[in-house]
């Protein structure tokens, strides 16, 4: 693929959250550091093969680090640095827009509804229609 300049500020911030599960481990990872398998847990159709892509170039980018703790077994925490905060404002806003549209459209898509069937029910809870509006995005 061509590389082209960014001149765009809004092209910039896509160039920089550009991948599919990016934007979703930002998120997540706002709260508090997290393990590989709590990511996992939180994101169940992701692959552990696109998982550890995805957290290396987030990593490579400064959005993230990566904490290694000298234990048997391993044990290593990914955590959100300053830099990868700044684009939390952006997301949540992107979050409220895509909201909106689910609402107004009433498009919940099928992977959607079945994605947070499968999390609900790993979390043992039911669901309810607050939970189909809720977005873990």
């Amino acid at each position: 693929m061509k590389k082209y300049p960014i001149r765009c500020p809004v092209t910039a911030y896509l160039y920089v959250i550009d991948g599919h599960w990016k934007p979703l481990l930002l998120w997540h990872l706002q709260t508090k550091p997290l393990r590989f398998k709590d990511i996992l847990s939180r994101i169940p159709d992701i692959s552990t093969r696109v998982l550890t892509e995805q957290l290396s170039e987030m990593e490579e980018d400064k959005l993230i680090s990566r904490r290694a703790f000298n234990e048997t077994p391993p044990r290593v925490e990914y955590e959100l640095t300053d830099y990868g905060r700044t684009l939390l404002p952006g997301l949540a806003m992107l979050r409220e827009w895509g909201l909106q549209f689910l609402r107004k459209t009433n498009t919940f898509s099928i992977p959607i509804v079945n994605g947070i069937k499968k999390l609900l029910s790993y979390y043992k809870m039911k669901i309810t229609k607050l939970a189909l509006l809720f977005c873990f995005f």
